[in-house]
């Protein structure tokens, strides 16, 4: 090691995991109850330390694997967090990254070992450190994402019904979305196919299934599905007045 890399100060490097679920028309986000020093007992992401020999990419999969049991699931870095004190530990960078899973697929027993939680992203809980500001990033960074790229079919079952996938884009944009409109622009979309599957939970009539085709998907033309119904519906606004 070179006399320039001695006479520079050295920090801890982490990952924290902002781990996305969507449930019951609701965007969820798994959290933990700290066991150790500072802040035990508070609410956190989940995080470690990247390791000798590897990647923040590969460190942040590793902790998501820890967590949840999952591998090769969606993944996105939010950014680096290096405020001075953010830590009271130590001096630590932490790089943090959203990731989307189906709610229903995770490992639930790794999931209690680790003491986690799903919390509903609308009402969370105080968390520690600069943990909301990372969550809120990330949210940033999904609701962009999720208007140009399909990534929310991530959080969905297979199969799944038109009202759920309505609700799964309101939950994202924090904000009602014109049923009309929506299915409209669904219905335009070859790639989101109906199946002959109908989920009769909501009622005895039942409601179609749908299912995601990535392969059609990209041979089809893209869109920007947000802004898309933000326009049709100022024009409906328009045409009532």
């Amino acid at each position: 090691m070179t006399a320039y890399y001695n006479i520079n100060p050295k920090f801890y490097v982490a990952v924290d995991c902002i781990i996305f679920g969507f449930d019951k028309g609701k965007l969820k986000l798994l959290l933990l109850k700290r066991n150790f020093e500072p802040a035990m007992g508070c609410w956190s992401l989940m995080g470690g330390f990247v390791q000798d020999g590897e990647s923040v990419d590969d460190a942040a999969k590793r902790v998501l694997t820890e967590l949840t049991g999952l591998t090769n699931v969606y993944m996105e870095q939010v950014g680096a967090f290096g405020e001075v004190h953010r830590d009271p530990g130590e001096r630590v960078i932490s790089i943090a990254y959203y990731a989307l899973i189906n709610i229903n697929e995770y490992d639930r027993e790794l999931v209690q070992q680790h003491n986690a939680y799903w919390a509903e992203l609308t009402t969370l809980p105080p968390l520690i450190f600069d943990h909301l500001q990372m969550v809120e990033q990330a949210r940033v960074l999904l609701q962009r994402k999720a208007s140009a790229v399909p990534v929310g079919f991530t959080l969905l079952p297979k199969l799944f019904t038109l009202t759920q996938l309505q609700n799964l884009y309101e939950a994202i944009y924090g904000e009602p979305i014109d049923k009309r409109n929506f299915r409209k622009r669904i219905a335009e979309m070859d790639y989101i196919e109906k199946t002959d599957k109908i989920d009769k939970t909501g009622s005895k009539r039942g409601a179609a299934l749908y299912q995601f085709n990535e392969k059609a998907y990209r041979k089809a033309p893209k869109f920007k599905l947000q802004s898309y119904v933000r326009r049709a519906e100022r024009k409906s606004i328009s045409s009532e007045s």
